[in-house]
């Protein structure tokens, strides 16, 4: 009888989260799980008193405020940046580095088009790169990349621990080839951009499959839904 219940049990869940996919990262904690929306609307677990409900496409296991956090970062500039410094209006962020070969460029070339749908709707976000290789990416150098891809991007980096405390924060990964042999080794990294609002934090990212025109979509509506 038992066994009968929980097979029952178990076509009942499959039926309420049909459509659904998943997605496992390693952060903080052992496990983060976000879900897609099921095609009946909506995410197929409740969320009470959400802001943004209507404009999630993605649920993360314990919650939105378990991704994102303080860090201290340098400028292309030479300074110390906070996050409170930083994010004092709708933020893009994304980990990479300058020497990647052709992911980082195409996401960051992806966001700065989505800053740019933004702006021709009245819209301010700012789109920031983190370099997750400070040995070579210096500020000179970080300035030089980001000059190239839009005239508001600022790129930040710092000492190991700088960079490490803030990948940890967004449950980033990324994993550096580098054995000295090699000046243009290799650097493996996740490729999520992070939407973070100022009074909100995190509330939302982007997988690199995303299309400009989608993202500013989505972008749109949690600006409205902070308004």
């Amino acid at each position: 009888m038992t066994r009968y219940f929980a097979i029952g049990a178990f076509a009942i869940l499959v039926l309420v989260l049909g459509g659904t996919t998943a997605l496992i990262l390693q952060g903080r904690s052992p496990l983060t799980l976000f879900q897609q929306p099921s095609a009946l609307g909506g995410t197929g677990l409740v969320q009470n008193e959400d802001t943004y409900a209507q404009c999630r496409s993605t649920v993360i296991a314990g919650g939105s405020d378990t991704i994102g956090g303080p860090f201290e970062l340098i400028t292309e500039d030479g300074a110390l940046v906070t996050d409170e410094a930083l994010i004092t209006e709708p933020t893009l962020l994304y980990f990479g580095y300058t020497f990647c070969p052709d992911v980082c460029p195409l996401d960051t070339v992806r966001n700065a088009e989505v800053v740019d749908i933004l702006a021709a709707r009245g819209e301010a976000v700012l789109p920031v790169f983190i370099s997750i290789d400070p040995k070579r990416d210096t500020p000179e150098r970080l300035r030089e990349f980001t000059e190239n891809i839009h005239p508001d991007m600022i790129g930040l980096t710092g000492s190991d621990a700088q960079v490490a405390a803030a990948s940890r924060a967004y449950r980033t990964y990324y994993n550096s080839h580098d054995d000295g042999s090699d000046p243009y080794y290799l650097v493996d990294h996740s490729t999520f951009t992070y939407l973070v609002l100022p009074d909100a934090g995190f509330v939302e990212f982007f997988r690199r499959d995303t299309a400009p025109a989608e993202m500013a979509d989505a972008v749109q509506c949690f600006l409205d839904a902070s308004s």
